[in-house]
């Protein structure tokens, strides 16, 4: 650690409460936004220049900021053990070797940390977790660069890696600094492409965004600057709330002295200031990548302006916002959810087989394994698996008799549909994540005691309810009240969950209906010619879990997709359509 280099930090955690590494982290994160603008002006002809500023820059985080030798220890076990791993060893197992010596190796830092039980303190199992989701993918893309491309989807021959990369390229990926301690992860191939400028190529007929000083990397000072704010902001916001709203009281006499609704009422005030922590800090992590130029999205193809959402980790508003199970987990932490889905989820299921309870099983193991072993996370997981469960039952068998027949828009009364859906998403959730907040099984349950386990009680008799006859009569009810008109479900239905936990049955269902429709199109005329199953059922999949959204849940630059939208999308992602 450099000398001295507390100083102005414990000056400031007296005056804030705040802890001193806490403020540190935080230093950390707004340093790394002029440090990347001097990243982008290295000449892009000299891309090691830039892996050994990315490498020197991290090495002064860990042991000049933080005095932490034992990350520059965990980078060598981890990134080394990974790299020798997919470089001496072949075969299928060799991503599933890495993979267990990845979680191993962090499960032991877990423990240690757990022991500590300071989280004021920064350790290395905050970079450790997003190098376990960088290495694993890094250890699939090598070893789908050595099977054959025929077995191989769209988007994993783009992510394959058909060349061990050199000492610099993979350290700098490794420690890249805007993104060291918390994220957000990405692919090598990304990181590749970046460092070698491919990625700012625009294809012929497309407006270039603008650059500066015939730089590759476009203007990104703007949006980086925008997200230095809004995460400033919501840090700042959390520092107020902070000392109003706190895990400990909900376990202390005052708490219970209050009525019922004031205790719902701080439980999700409570989880509201928790998460406020989270979205500062993805939100200039992910500015920092911004300023870096690594964000870097493409451009949009009628203004021609750069779009710099490809880290994008959160989105707070469609959180806040949420009516469903399904828009409250897709917009947190959305790069595990990439992680889990890609890496894990659709690579525990056999070629040319359905996902299935076993990658369900795996896929869910893993999210609550990769956060640790406090009790906490373990409560929360479960118990959000069974309330995903029960909201899509709500929507499949209730939320039709709120939309007129043909099911294209909605009723009078859809409105109080939307706002009741709202109060439950955002009731139950704050009590399914209060463990995530107190770790503790004995301070878990107490907290879930002290509010009569309102939503253990509402999913329990929900489940009771859609398993019995009463199911069938609405399905019947429903069908008579639409008919002619043959309600398909929606597109929320179509999309895989989250946090492990993934509904295959309304993908499988997309896929018919997709195929159904080439078909169609074949049959007029139109030369395409089709994938295997499995291949077309991850592009689906890909699609449906990162751009699709709900009429009335838009995230930025997520449009809401059709049938027909996505029918072109497979035509042009996976195969193309052959006039």
């Amino acid at each position: 650690m450099i000398p001295g280099i507390n100083v102005p930090f414990a000056y400031a955690a007296k005056l804030t409460g705040a802890s001193v590494d806490e403020l540190k982290l935080l230093s950390s994160f707004v340093v790394s936004y002029p440090l990347a603008a001097v990243l982008k002006r290295i000449p892009d002809s000299r891309p090691w220049r830039k892996n050994v500023f990315i490498i020197l820059i991290s090495l002064f985080y860990l042991i000049g900021l933080f005095d932490l030798w034992g990350g520059i220890r965990t980078i060598l076990w981890s990134a080394g053990g990974t790299y020798a791993i997919a470089y001496y060893i072949d075969g299928s197992l060799m991503p599933w070797i890495a993979f267990v010596w990845l979680m191993g190796h962090m499960s032991v830092n877990h423990i240690t940390r757990q022991r500590l039980d300071d989280p004021s303190t920064v350790d290395v199992t905050g970079m450790q977790m997003v190098m376990v989701m960088k290495l694993s993918a890094f250890a699939w893309n090598v070893h789908d660069g050595r099977i054959k491309r025929d077995l191989l989807t769209d988007a994993q021959k783009e992510k394959a890696i058909y060349k061990m990369p050199g000492f610099l390229d993979y350290t700098a990926y490794v420690m890249f600094f805007p993104s060291l301690f918390t994220g957000p992860a990405f692919d090598f191939n990304d990181y590749k492409r970046y460092i070698e400028t491919t990625m700012f190529q625009v294809k012929p007929g497309e407006l270039a965004p603008p650059t500066r000083k015939g730089r590759h990397i476009p203007r990104s000072a703007t949006p980086a600057t925008w997200k230095l704010l809004e995460g400033l902001a919501w840090i700042l916001l959390y520092l107020q709330l902070s000392g109003l709203y706190y895990s400990k009281f909900v376990l202390e006499d005052q708490y219970w002295d209050y009525s019922f609704v004031r205790r719902v009422w701080y439980l999700y005030a409570l989880g509201f200031t928790s998460r406020l922590k989270y979205y500062g800090v993805w939100t200039l992590t992910e500015g920092g990548c911004i300023q870096s130029g690594l964000g870097y999205n493409g451009t949009d193809p009628k203004t021609g302006k750069a779009k710099w959402d490809r880290l994008s980790n959160v989105w707070p508003m469609g959180i806040e916002s949420a009516q469903n199970a399904r828009g409250y987990m897709e917009h947190w932490n959305k790069n595990t959810n990439h992680w889990l889905r890609n890496y894990v989820y659709l690579r525990v299921t056999p070629k040319g087989q359905k996902p299935g309870f076993r990658a369900t099983l795996t896929t869910f193991g893993t999210s609550a394994f990769w956060h640790g072993f406090y009790p906490g996370y373990y409560l929360t997981f479960v118990l959000a698996a069974f309330v995903q469960t029960v909201a899509k039952n709500f929507r499949r068998y209730v939320r039709p008799f709120v939309l007129t027949p043909d099911g294209k828009s909605g009723t009078k009364y859809k409105v109080y549909y939307d706002v009741a859906s709202w109060l439950v998403t955002q009731t139950a959730f704050c009590f399914v994540t209060a463990p995530f907040v107190l770790l503790g099984f004995s301070d878990s349950i107490k907290a879930w005691a002290r509010v009569y386990f309102y939503c253990i009680v509402g999913v329990a008799a929900s489940m009771a309810f859609f398993a019995s006859p009463a199911k069938a009569a609405l399905a019947k009810r429903m069908d008579k009240r639409n008919h002619p008109h043959q309600l398909k479900r929606t597109n929320s239905e179509q999309r895989m969950a989250h946090l492990g936990v993934l509904d295959t049955e309304e993908i499988d269902r997309a896929i018919d209906e997709i195929k159904l429709e080439v078909d169609v199109r074949r049959r007029r005329g139109s030369k395409v010619e089709f994938p295997n199953g499995d291949a077309l059922k991850q592009a689906i999949s890909n699609r449906v879990w990162i751009n699709r959204k709900e009429a009335g849940d838009r995230g930025p630059g997520n449009p809401v997709i059709d049938l027909d939208t996505v029918t072109d999308a497979v035509n042009e992602t996976l195969v193309g359509e052959k006039r």
